[in-house]
């Protein structure tokens, strides 16, 4: 019986020993938090609504994910060489877990969302408090004590959902650069490329399975566990919406934990690919002892961290490449993290609906593209040099393309006010005060109350009562308005709750944006894959794991963090009106100005990845005459050498530096 539980207990090692295994649980983790942050972000305009933030706030709780990561990346990066690499990944995924929890509190702790209208059925208000009344003082106001009402404004909920996210990224920093490290310096050089787009892949498809969640719990009402849904005034399409964003955190924080199971059962040391299939496993044994050594040589904590980032910061492919990194991040994150808000504003697409379209149309193509570029790298055996011109080229052929989504446009909503006259023609923008007209001035209407409703003049108006309705049949979001002043149409002018349809012409050019859209992320993450590998192999063996890490943290710097809040301010600075809290504060925007939105969201990351080809075509000349690790003693001779001097006697390790010891490994891995 004791030898049957050592064969099983043996089996579980060399199971747990497998490159492949590992490989697959690293793709596991990969899609989790890649799905973690995908659906976080989808959830970004739900957060936005529920805690009263405009777009620039927003940017700092997302910002937070990237100062988390940015204080952990290089102690993990460097250390966790040292350290045991695969329980540290077990660790993080817990600690993404804890995150995703702790972002979910607020929902708990704090009351029922309430959002600014003036047909709330539990509103003390009269009965006809939102229609057309002539000679009717204005008291609808709040009735709280001034101090109680101040005390929820000044709430600050939502720090935690900025410490979650900081948390997050956090244990994010153990995944990514231990685990890339601890794959390559187990697998052969040629699978490398497949196996890094496969890791993509996993990175794509997590986001495709986060945005579908985020896309059903965006139509859930955040409060369905205490609110009855029939008496709600607005629907999914509204900008008050708040979705049930909290539910998919907790499913976010399950996933994360389990994911980490496996990790704490692999070996500290990776066995070669190839070798950890003999029989006697004894070049397993060899290989491990030799790379065992040659770590014992680099255990110096601090002794070897400043010749490695000089050797870092001494190569020009790494420098250029880094530098190349941050506006073509910066681009990015800000592209990516603010579409659903350009769908819902620039097509009036509900924010389920747009989270929807990004997760059908985008990331199919880019699982796909991941896939086929690791392909190509290894069938047609593909050098670093080579690698340099296919990444600059595609990526070029892409952001040109990328181009022409900005002539993909619409009009603004047509509401009367704030985007076109009272008379239906469309002038420049009005200001505040031209919200009254002679239809509605002696109505005695709130102006700082968004509450629209659409006319059968196809015109959306701020309120009822600013469209001078005067009657109301039905209750919650079938209520229809009638006998409206404003109104002016061959029908009963009347109105029902919500913004006008923006019409055929502008679903047909989301049509052509979201086929564009799918055609550039489809090339884009063909070019990834090239692009990624010259990082990889630009680079020593020894310095992959805190070059990766170096690249990281300089990508969150000094474009994760100031990306999110500046592109969050400019677009603020489109917004044409305001939302108001119970006490008259800010509360996030309503409704933005979609011209200027447009200019701002594809023009300023179109100028930085522009900059970014500069550099990108620097590379290219440079690499050229680049001699690339891969590159330095590649001989098949002197590889077949040196392993058959390792053979013959494990002694000779005693007469070689540790120098060469690096650069046979280098060699066998490469």
């Amino acid at each position: 019986m004791g030898e049957t539980e050592k064969r099983v207990l043996t089996h579980r090692v060399r199971c747990f020993s497998k490159i492949k295994v590992f490989l697959l649980t690293l793709i596991c983790a990969y899609v989790s938090k890649a799905l973690t942050r995908s659906y976080i972000n989808s959830m970004i305009p739900q957060i936005e609504r529920q805690f009263g933030l405009p777009t620039s706030a927003v940017g700092i709780v997302i910002a937070g994910y990237h100062m988390g990561y940015l204080m952990t990346i290089l102690p993990v990066s460097y250390f966790g060489m040292k350290l045991h690499r695969p329980i540290m990944i077990g660790v993080g995924c817990v600690v993404m877990g804890l995150g995703c929890f702790m972002m979910s509190l607020p929902h708990f702790l704090m009351g029922k969302y309430e959002y600014e209208t003036t047909i709330s059925p539990t509103s003390k208000l009269s009965s006809n408090s939102f229609l057309c009344v002539e000679n009717r003082s204005l008291t609808l106001n709040s009735t709280k004590e001034p101090a109680e009402c101040m005390k929820e404004i000044k709430s600050l909920m939502w720090i935690y959902v900025l410490l979650g996210n900081f948390i997050l990224g956090s244990g994010e920093t153990c995944v990514m650069p231990l685990g890339i490290s601890y794959l390559e310096d187990a697998v052969k050089s040629e699978n490398s490329p497949l196996y890094i787009g496969l890791l993509r892949t996993g990175v794509a498809i997590g986001p495709l399975i986060g945005l579908n969640l985020g896309s059903v719990f965006a139509n859930v009402y955040v409060d369905i566990d205490s609110v009855n849904t029939d008496d709600l005034t607005i629907t999914p399409k509204d900008t008050r919406w708040v979705g049930a964003w909290w539910i998919g955190l907790l499913i976010c924080a399950g996933v994360n934990i389990l994911t980490s199971i496996p990790f704490f059962f692999f070996p500290k040391t990776p066995p070669k690919e190839g070798l950890q299939d003999n029989g006697d496993g004894t070049e397993n044994t060899k290989e491990e002892k030799h790379r065992e050594k040659a770590k014992e040589e680099n255990l110096g904590i601090t002794k070897d961290f400043l010749p490695l980032m000089k050797s870092l910061f001494c190569n020009p492919i790494y420098m250029l490449f880094l530098l190349l990194s941050m506006p073509q991040f910066s681009a990015f994150l800000g592209l990516f993290i603010f579409l659903p808000k350009y769908l819902e504003q620039h097509y009036g697409r509900a924010s389920a609906d747009a989270i929807f379209l990004v997760g059908l149309f985008m990331l199919p193509p880019i699982c796909l593209g991941n896939i086929i570029g690791g392909l190509i790298m290894k069938k047609f055996k593909i050098t670093v040099k080579k690698a340099v011109c296919m990444a600059f080229w595609l990526s070029l052929s892409e952001y040109l393309l990328s181009l022409f989504k900005y002539m993909m446009t619409c009009d603004n909503f047509p509401v009367a006010g704030l985007t076109t006259s009272y008379e239906g023609l469309q002038h420049p923008l009005y200001v505040e005060n031209e919200v009254l007209a002679d239809c509605n001035t002696r109505c005695s209407c709130l102006t700082k109350t968004w509450d629209p409703v659409c006319g059968d003049n196809a015109i959306a108006y701020m309120s009822a009562c600013l469209a001078g309705c005067e009657k109301s049949v039905g209750t919650g979001i079938n209520m229809v308005f009638q006998n409206c002043r404003c109104i002016q149409s061959s029908g009963n002018s009347s109105a029902v709750l919500g913004l006008c349809n923006k019409g055929p012409n502008c679903d047909n050019m989301l049509k052509y944006f979201i086929i564009l859209l799918a055609i550039d992320s489809f090339i884009f993450s063909v070019s990834s894959i090239p692009g990624y590998m010259v990082l990889l192999r630009c680079i020593k063996s020894e310095e992959k794991s805190l070059g990766v890490g170096l690249h990281t943290f300089c990508t969150r710097t000094f474009a994760g963090i100031p990306a999110t809040i500046y592109i969050g301010a400019l677009l603020d600075s489109t917004c044409l009106f305001w939302g108001t809290q119970k006490c008259g504060e800010k509360a996030s925007c309503r409704i933005y100005d979609i011209n200027s939105f447009r200019r701002i969201y594809f023009g300023l990351p179109a100028a930085l990845r522009g900059s970014s080809y500069i550099l990108a075509f620097i590379i290219v000349r440079i690499a050229r005459k680049f001699q690339f690790p891969e590159d330095t003693d590649s001989s098949e001779t002197e590889l077949a050498e040196m392993k058959l001097i390792e053979k013959e006697d494990d002694c000779t390790d005693v007469h070689r530096s540790p120098k060469v010891q690096n650069d046979g490994e280098l060699e066998t891995m490469l």
